[in-house]
């Protein structure tokens, strides 16, 4: 979307990426249903010391990609918590996601993007763990790499009207229709198909 190019739009969708992933992982760290849960490549021996925000900026700032990468690298993350319920986003693998993410969405979206050793230094890992990251996030998606013009409508509406709620402090955030207390996932408000045909009909109407 073309909003997207505006220089004042993506340092508030990098903080409220930041924020969202701050409180997911926050509330699963706190579920006892995850206690027991599934180890992965992802997953840190230690929660990292950097924050999600000063990482996600961080990211921001070096790896250069096109903004609709971040919106991209959203609906990948979406899909994968999606496929793998064993796997929700805590503070020990959502950093590892982060990266893995918008690599992978810059590799599939730019005609011109660093490779896997650049994006690495910029993660702060290895070359050899940024390339098992890439692989287990691919096989995590079922490679499911493609979004739909459809689908990136959909996302970019739901993370508008989000930072739209973020930005007026006197509204309630639980009262979102993102609640992470009910919610192990990002668990948007749509489900894909279905905004698809919602917005074709939009498109029908409109005609």
């Amino acid at each position: 979307m073309a909003e997207l190019e505006s220089p004042n739009v993506m340092p508030k969708l990098i903080t409220f990426l930041s924020s969202l992933l701050h409180r997911v992982a926050e509330s699963n760290d706190l579920n006892p249903s995850f206690q027991t849960q599934k180890i992965s490549v992802f997953h840190g021996l230690t929660r990292p010391t950097i924050s999600i925000q000063t990482y996600l900026d961080r990211i921001f700032k070096y790896a250069n990609c096109s903004p609709s990468c971040y919106v991209v690298a959203y609906v990948y993350l979406d899909r994968f918590t999606q496929r793998q319920p064993a796997l929700p986003i805590n503070s020990f693998n959502v950093h590892r996601l982060l990266i893995t993410s918008v690599m992978v969405a810059a590799k599939f979206m730019d005609d011109i993007y660093y490779n896997n050793a650049y994006y690495a230094k910029v993660g702060g890992i290895s070359t050899t763990e940024m390339n098992f990251l890439e692989v287990d996030f691919l096989f995590g998606m079922g490679f499911n790499l493609n979004v739909k013009p459809n689908t990136f409508y959909a996302y970019c509406s739901y993370l508008q009207r989000e930072m739209m709620m973020m930005m007026q402090p006197h509204l309630d955030m639980s009262e979102s229709s993102l609640c992470t207390a009910r919610s192990s996932n990002l668990h948007l408000c749509f489900d894909e198909d279905e905004s698809s045909h919602q917005h074709q009909q939009q498109q029908q109407l409109a005609v």
